[in-house]
């Protein structure tokens, strides 16, 4: 395990290229320049400056969506949970320096919100808690935050939350059979508009002196540049070299095919998106409204038939939901002979337009069918779907830290499909790396690792082209597959 660095990597006006405009490479720019260094360039293929984060525009990172999660309940793990509460309050800010219209990013109002506190609501087939779900609520409460958790099988936790404004969250499924009710309600967080949230950081760290080289040539990374053993300097595919001081890659799902070095500590898997657009004149607009409905995770940590997920409509009438219960991956094999998994998305490949993993297809329509019989009712469907590909590391946490086998280079990646939400802070940690600050207690996690002897690792990394949830090995679904109601759909399965 690396140790702690006691040594600046970089001096304040040393060259620092970041690889990648996600929310790590945003943030890191943003908190490295609020700390006074002053020669960063960020760089990414993909022309955000046009495109805005809008992933129906040609992007395909996993930041360029149409919102995230936001939530502090996360079971055991408080140091994530303490992070939770400290990242929403910056997001809270980031609001109220919108509405206040001043310096505004392009495109951006003062009536634009990228933070909606719209509260998460848990739920299962079992009417109790999971384990997870028990320790969120434990430690949350003594946090302080007690009064902000709901057990909403208790009848007067209902009747406080209804007293307390929560009342659309309190049952936002219509379960309830004889004022018996279900699952838990957590009001803390709710969803950031995930677009936004990145135009707004792009800006930022604009604003702040951070330059930019976004170009699907220009900004294209191709290579390093070494000299003595020592990374001075990234290639891009318009021909160019770029010395460098340090470099830091942050380029989620694309980080461990730059870096193979993270080979069993970090690899590209797909989530599945389902996305259903309500009609204007419909009256579920309102009902499935932010105001109205809540963010939802449904049989957390489950396994395969549960940890989905949903989000109340955004401001384009789109309901979205999220599968994770099965992470896919796409191995491919380098020159080396080497298999390693890499994104494959509409962009790359449209042959994949709207088609998921049956598995995937089956867990969301099977719970549309049986939350949401409203859809059906109204003859609304799955609109589109898609692949949206994270960066898993074997324990589920981050990895800041330098590559030990190439001086130079910091890698900023392993977001495992929870690192959105901490988008205002994260950089904090990548910019104590890069000064050689004392390691804090939760950047222990995030050193470059191992999987020890004996551990059980959280997500099982490498299993190449022979696992069963090898994209290679795994039957796609049929547009007709995503209509809702289609009852010959489940005699196919």
């Amino acid at each position: 395990m690396a140790s702690a660095s006691s040594t600046p990597l970089a001096e304040k006006h040393s060259p620092i290229a970041i690889i990648g405009a996600g929310i790590f490479g945003l943030s890191s720019a943003i908190h490295l320049a609020q700390r006074g260094f002053t020669n960063v360039t960020v760089f990414d293929r993909q022309p955000y400056w046009e495109t805005q984060y809008d992933f129906d525009a040609g992007c395909d990172a996993a930041s360029a969506d149409c919102n995230k999660i936001i939530r502090a309940a996360y079971g055991h793990e408080v140091w994530y949970q303490n992070l939770t509460l400290e990242a929403i309050e910056q997001w809270e800010a980031w609001n109220e320096d919108l509405a206040r219209g001043q310096d505004l990013p392009p495109g951006m109002t003062s009536k634009d919100r990228i933070y909606v506190s719209c509260g998460n609501y848990h739920l299962g087939d079992e009417p109790g808690l999971n384990p997870f779900e028990t320790l969120s609520v434990q430690n949350l409460t003594k946090a302080g935050k007690g009064h902000t958790q709901y057990i909403l099988t208790e009848p007067g936790e209902v009747e406080r939350a209804k007293k307390d404004g929560y009342g659309y969250a309190v049952d936002p499924f219509r379960l309830s059979k004889d004022g018996k009710y279900s699952g838990y309600l957590d009001t803390i967080g709710g969803f950031v508009y995930a677009d936004k949230a990145c135009r707004y950081s792009l800006h930022k760290a604009h604003r702040l002196g951070v330059k930019f080289v976004l170009d699907k040539t220009a900004g294209q990374f191709e290579g390093f540049h070494e000299e003595d053993g020592k990374v001075v300097g990234v290639k891009t595919k318009d021909g160019k070299l770029h010395p460098t001081a340090l470099t830091i890659v942050a380029c989620g799902g694309w980080t461990p095919t730059l870096l193979p070095e993270m080979d069993g500590l970090c690899e590209t898997t797909a989530g599945s998106i389902a996305m259903i657009q309500i009609p204007a004149d419909s009256p579920l607009r309102e009902r499935f409204s932010p105001e109205n409905f809540p963010v939802w995770q449904y049989k957390v940590r489950a396994g395969a038939d549960g940890n989905l997920y949903g989000f109340p409509l955004d401001e384009r009438g789109v309901m979205k939901l999220g599968y994770r219960g099965t992470k896919y991956t796409n191995p491919q094999r380098d020159a080396q002979g080497k298999e390693r998994s890499v994104p494959i998305t509409r962009w790359t490949t449209p042959s994949i337009q709207n088609q998921l993993p049956q598995k995937s297809v089956e867990v969301i329509r099977k719970f549309l069918d049986s939350y949401l019989p409203e859809l059906r009712e109204h003859g609304i469907n799955i609109t589109s779907t898609r692949l949206c590909w994270y960066t898993d590391s074997f324990d589920n946490h981050f990895v800041i830290d330098s590559v030990p086998s190439k001086p130079g280079v910091v890698v900023a990646t392993g977001g495992s499909g929870h690192a959105f939400k901490f988008l205002p802070v994260i950089g904090r940690f990548v910019a104590d790396r890069v000064e050689g600050r004392e390691e804090c207690d939760i950047m222990r996690f995030w050193r470059w690792r191992k999987l020890a002897p004996g551990q059980k690792p959280y997500n099982e990394l490498m299993k190449g082209s022979n696992s069963p949830t090898a994209l290679q090995n795994v039957q796609m679904s049929e547009e007709r597959d995503l209509l809702l109601g289609d009852m010959s759909y489940r005699s196919r399965l």
